[in-house]
């Protein structure tokens, strides 16, 4: 990627800039494919076939198959078109948010509806790594 930028430390984060827009081009349009029902149903019937007319690298490839939804991220995904991919599994937004956090739907939910999680302790990855080795 590029320069290394100051929201690069925010842990357990991957912001979605102009970098990962370029990384994530073919696995992002792959994922709105998904948008169309017909789409849907090539997907579904062959899901490697579909992805041979999409050029994502291996290691994006590897993430669609395996539903890896982080690393999607991490890969140059943008989350509104990787719940795509979601929604064809029958994984609705709010859902997939808890497997993303490991918390499971009903933590997430309540975690949103009391304001979220605390910055304290989650503004650098240096606290998390921190926590790791306590």
């Amino acid at each position: 990627m590029g320069m290394d930028k100051d929201y690069e430390d925010i842990p357990g984060t991957f912001v979605f800039d102009a970098d990962r827009g370029r990384e994530g081009y073919h696995l992002n349009q792959f994922c709105i494919s998904l948008r169309l029902q017909e789409n849907r149903d090539t997907f579904n019937t062959n899901e490697e076939s579909y992805l041979d007319a999409y050029p994502m690298t291996a290691e994006q490839r590897a993430a669609v198959l395996n539903r890896e939804w982080n690393r999607l991220l991490e890969l140059g995904g943008n989350i509104y078109y990787t719940s795509k991919l979601a929604a064809n599994d029958g994984i609705n937004f709010q859902d997939l948010a808890g497997i993303m956090t490991g918390m499971g739907r009903e933590a997430y939910r309540d975690m949103m509806l009391h304001g979220g999680r605390s910055p304290e302790g989650n503004r650098y990855q240096s606290e998390w790594d921190k926590k790791e080795n306590d």
